[in-house]
């Protein structure tokens, strides 16, 4: 099924996202995930966090093939996060580079990221995993782990390009923005 997607203002894209537990993996979380993957490819994403969806919780779909012919790292790069933790990052290498988000549709700004991460999380059977992610594909994972701690992507570019689309962002978030997928607005239109 697909869901509509959160647009930025709205609170869920601001709180902390709750782990999921161990009794958590039954038939409501695999259709959630499968509505995920679903929702994700009709909106054209590489990644989408479940709070874009409204949920509250650690979880996380990413498939970045799409993206593989110039981001090599990318190819085969489809897994389900459950409770992901990036335990190390490397600060010392920033990259800069754009970045768009379905919830934040119609913008894309250059952000700084770390360009090698480690991360462990949980797969879509509830099986522990843990490995090292470099490139464009740690910088979707790290886009889609912001969201599970209330972060979007413009929270990292600096005041001033902020400033710059300050009217752009409270368009979106009272939905008046074209967009090819469902959505849902923080705030009613007017």
């Amino acid at each position: 099924m697909l869901l509509p997607i959160y647009l930025y203002g709205h609170p869920v894209l601001r709180k902390i996202a709750e782990p999921l537990e161990a009794t958590d993996n039954n038939e409501e979380t695999q259709k959630l995930i499968a509505d995920m993957w679903e929702t994700m490819y009709n909106s054209d994403g590489v990644g989408l966090a479940a709070p874009q969806i409204g949920k509250s919780i650690q979880l996380v779909v990413i498939d970045g093939s799409p993206m593989a012919e110039r981001f090599p790292e990318c190819a085969d790069a489809k897994m389900c996060l459950i409770n992901p933790e990036i335990t190390e990052a490397d600060d010392a290498e920033l990259v800069a580079f754009e970045e768009g988000c379905l919830s934040v549709p119609g913008l894309s700004e250059t952000v700084k990221r770390p360009d090698k991460i480690h991360m462990t999380w949980l797969d879509e059977n509830f099986q522990p995993h843990e490995a090292d992610f470099s490139g464009f594909l740690a910088r979707i994972i790290q886009h889609e782990c912001d969201h599970l701690i209330g972060k979007v992507y413009t929270d990292r570019i600096s005041p001033i390009r902020k400033q710059f689309i300050k009217s752009k962002l409270t368009n979106i978030a009272k939905g008046k923005v074209a967009c090819d997928y469902r959505t849902k607005a923080a705030v009613n239109r007017r």
